[in-house]
């Protein structure tokens, strides 16, 4: 129970690593809302507060932040991703993706941070796509550059009233990691190759994502700020050359 008495928001809890971050949080003690577009979705465990908002809209995010008031902790993992190049994107794939990774993200942390108590803890979704660019996902890319750079700035500008990290998950299995394998010729095989790049020889599951969430929102990292955590079962650790084949 190492959130016994905390009170989180997460965004972004409707499913994926978001709803595996509410269900650990749940798990360890804490006090959870989280928010989506749409109406409450079903499925969402009864002890979890649901809000509906777009993150990407100021005024939604205030109307959030009134509704949860003083929090402990707050994860801003709401985000999309369109599958295009800089060249193939159009005005409205940027307000899309750069609304809510980006806004979304600054949305949240510039409603929250008058807010959180002494000690608070905030936890960005970074990817490891800002430092090892996917193909074809040139503005999801981009703006988890952007988290990474806004994760220092907190740290540095609000520390030590509170901590700020970057969880940075690899190919996690989600409808994102699908989306990305339908851009293959051959989906198929592009998942087998990928998995063959893993050391851990196989994807990410939320729980996985969940688990560094729980310690890096625990006091067990109170000295713990302003870094990015990688969480890919080895992928970007690995040469590719691939081990078998020499």
């Amino acid at each position: 129970m190492r959130l016994a008495g905390k009170r989180a928001v997460v965004t972004g809890g409707r499913q994926g690593i978001g709803r595996g971050i509410v269900d650990g949080f749940l798990d360890h003690g804490a006090e959870v809302i989280t928010c989506g577009r749409g109406a409450r979705p079903e499925g969402l465990p009864e002890g979890c507060g649901w809000v509906t908002a777009d993150v990407s809209d100021a005024a939604q995010v205030a109307q959030l932040v009134s509704e949860a008031g003083a929090i402990d902790i707050l994860v801003n993992n709401a985000g999309v991703q369109v599958e295009k190049t800089v060249a193939d994107s159009t005005d409205a794939d940027w307000d899309l993706v750069i609304g809510a990774n980006c806004q979304g993200v600054f949305n949240a942390c510039r409603g929250f941070i008058p807010v959180l108590r002494d000690g608070g803890v905030i936890l960005n979704m970074g990817s490891i796509s800002a430092n090892h660019a996917d193909p074809s996902m040139a503005l999801y890319n981009a703006s988890k550059g952007f988290v990474h750079g806004l994760t220092r700035s907190i740290a540095v500008d609000h520390g030590p009233r509170l901590r700020c990290n970057a969880i940075c998950p690899g190919w996690i299995n989600t409808g994102m990691l699908e989306a990305g394998f339908d851009l293959a010729q051959n989906p198929e095989a592009a998942r087998a190759d990928a998995i063959r790049r893993h050391p851990a020889r196989r994807f990410g599951e939320p729980a996985d994502i969940a688990a560094m969430a729980v310690w890096l929102a625990s006091d067990e990292a109170r000295f713990v700020s302003g870094q990015f955590f990688t969480v890919d079962g080895g992928l970007t650790a690995a040469s590719p050359l691939q081990p078998g084949l020499f």
